[in-house]
């Protein structure tokens, strides 16, 4: 009786562990806000939560996000940036700048007619 038969090197054959989710944030140069790229999920959701409680406590009546390097956002996510605007009063704008396309119409699905999110697509 036999067992497996060893590879060599050992280990080879296995499939490469998946990378982990990132999501990098940085001030923008010359306005209000930050720009974030890679995307929002369980594993990054305390980095985004930090950038929009700053984005809660700074900026006068416009603060800018610059999202066209997200890949995904889940709803969790979403949700705290809903949370963010709403912390930041009705006449404070977030101006989401390109967000992925699916980010819109999570906000128009579970958060219809929500003031204090602008979404700017140029």
């Amino acid at each position: 009786m036999s067992g497996p038969e060893p590879t060599w090197p050992p280990g080879a054959g296995a499939a490469p562990a998946p990378a982990a989710p990132r999501l990098d944030v940085h001030p923008l140069p010359g306005r209000t806000g930050f720009r974030a790229a890679g995307e929002v999920s369980l594993p990054t959701r305390g980095i985004w939560e930090r950038a929009l409680e700053r984005a809660v406590r700074e900026g006068g009546d416009v603060y800018c996000l610059e999202l066209s390097a997200l890949t995904f956002v889940d709803v969790a996510g979403a949700g705290a940036l809903v949370d963010a605007a709403r912390r930041r009063g009705e006449r404070r704008r977030l101006v989401l700048d390109r967000p992925p396309a699916a980010l819109p119409r999570i906000l128009e699905l579970l958060w219809p007619g929500l003031p204090g999110i602008e979404v700017s697509t140029s």
